[in-house]
Formats: structure tokens, C-alpha cells, sequence
């Protein structure tokens, strides 16, 4: 009798975040590995700072040593490889120059997303004022799609994006730092009827994308989120533009999705396309 035995299983795409960890499991690499399962890769980690964070806000925050996050990466990089990075939460100056460093010794094909964390959902700080030179001149110019909210954008570039008109300018301004593609999320645009953001790339044709807002206040890791879910999708193959959509549409659904915890803040939903 002839037995056929099933093929071999494939590891599927390898994905590292760089970030800080979030208590509470909303943001972080908490955020940014669950996202990583839904969209069917390998999630992998790098921790740079542990918070003491809940739905209410961040109470505290250690950034690791910096020979901590190298020995990190390096066991990660060096043992399972990688096909796409995504950086989180750095800071420091220190921190944001050490990962620099350590994603420019990447081959150039693997994708970088910088998700600049500056300020929680809460208003609290997150990167050290000093660390904005380092983030502007040594991480962006390695990146490949850099995600920046308002309070992001002026926090880099100085603009202050009150309307959707004025985006564009703040996208030019950070494409001059150096990264390859630029998204500026218009979420805090209140006042528009949709979440509108913009991407530029190379050619700095803007490409406009659209999503309805969602009357749930529970939202809390959604750029975390949206950045792992960009780096999924280019590690799985996707081009920017393509990877950009497909991570809008999943966060859109998980801020539809997203429920209450604790007093303040709950999370979006990263497991919302199994219910």
C-alpha cells in the first residue's frame, strides 16, 4: 500500500519588530505580533523599553541597555534572517542610534517601516526630545515607508498639518530626511467626514487613501498596528502602495472592531477577520 505522506511545511515570511513592550497588550509588540499572526507571518522581537502602561495611560517606562537590543537583533538576524523590520518605540538617543546602526548592516532589499512613537494615545511621551536628530538623520534615511501621525509630523518637521490641503507640504518635508516612501496619517483630522491619509513615494505622485470613521473610541495601538501591518504585507511581497491599502483596510476593520478594557482606552480588535 502506498502511503503519500503530506509535503514538508514552510516557514512562512519573518518579520522583526524593534518597539517597546506595552502592559496592557494594546500597543507595543504586543500589538505589533498579534498583528503579524493575523496577516500569516513569523513574528519576531527586539525590546527597547518596558512600559508600565494601562487603558488609562503610561505610568512609567526603562528603556533596555543598548548591548541588551543588539544581542537582540543580532540572535534574531543572524540564526532566522528577516524580510522586513518595523521599528517602534526608541526613547533615547542613544537607542534610536544603536538601531540605525544595526538596521545598516541589513541587506538594502529588506523593508524598514519607522513608526516614529514620539506621544502615546494617552499624551504621554514616549521619545526624548533629544532623540528627534538622531530619528531624522540616522534612522529615516534607512527607511523604507516612514507612518507619522500630526503630532509626529510636527514634532519632526515643525509643520503643523491642521487641514487635509496642507498634508502634502508635511509629506514633502519629511521625504526630504530621506526615506523612501512617506505616510502621514490624517486620523487626528477630526473635522474631515473620512480618516484620510497620504503616501508618497519616489516619484512623489500622492496617493490618497480613504477610510470611514468609526464611532468607537476604543482605538488605542492602532499606529503600532498599522506599521506591522505594512511590513506583513512587504514581507509577504506586496509593493508599497499595495501593502499600504492592505494595512489600512485591516486596522480600519479592527478600529471598527476595537472594546472596552479597564476605565479608559481599549484596544483595537487585531483578531477582528476570526470573529
Amino acid at each position: 500500500m502506498l502511503i503519500t505522506m503530506p509535503p514538508a511545511p514552510t516557514a512562512p515570511p519573518r518579520v522583526l519588530t524593534i518597539a517597546g513592550s506595552d502592559s496592557g497588550g494594546g500597543a507595543g509588540i504586543q500589538a505589533d505580533l498579534k498583528t503579524m499572526l493575523a496577516l500569516g507571518v513569523h513574528g519576531m522581537s527586539a525590546l527597547t523599553a518596558i512600559t508600565a502602561q494601562n487603558s488609562i495611560g503610561v505610568q512609567n517606562f526603562w528603556p533596555l541597555p543598548i548591548e541588551a537590543v543588539e544581542q537582540q537583533f543580532h540572535s534574531v538576524v543572524d540564526d532566522i534572517g528577516v524580510d522586513a523590520v518595523k521599528t517602534g518605540m526608541l526613547a533615547s538617543p542613544d537607542l534610536t542610534s544603536a538601531v540605525a546602526s544595526l538596521i545598516a548592516t541589513l541587506n538594502a532589499t529588506v523593508p524598514v517601516v519607522v513608526d516614529p512613537v514620539s506621544v502615546s494615545k494617552h499624551g504621554d511621551p514616549l521619545l526624548a526630545p533629544e532623540a528627534l536628530h538622531a530619528l531624522r538623520t540616522e534612522l529615516l534615511p534607512h527607511a523604507t515607508v516612514v507612518t507619522p501621525n500630526l503630532d509626529e509630523v510636527r514634532l519632526i518637521t515643525g509643520l503643523d498639518v491642521t487641514a487635509e490641503h496642507e498634508m502634502p507640504t508635511a509629506a514633502r518635508a519629511l521625504s526630504d530626511l530621506g526615506p523612501q516612501w512617506v505616510l502621514v496619517k490624517g486620523g487626528h483630522l477630526t473635522t474631515e467626514p473620512e480618516s484620510v491619509d497620504l503616501l508618497i513615494g519616489p516619484n512623489t505622485t500622492e496617493l490618497w487613501l480613504r477610510a470611514p470613521r468609526h464611532d468607537n473610541r476604543h482605538t488605542h495601538g492602532t499606529g503600532c498596528t498599522l506599521a506591522s501591518a505594512i511590513a506583513a504585507r512587504l514581507a509577504l511581497g506586496d509593493d508599497v502602495p499595495t501593502a499600504v491599502r492592505a494595512a489600512k483596510d485591516y486596522v480600519t476593520g479592527g478600529i471598527a472592531a476595537g472594546f472596552p478594557l479597564g476605565a479608559g482606552i481599549g484596544p483595537v480588535d487585531h483578531g477582528w477577520r476570526w470573529r
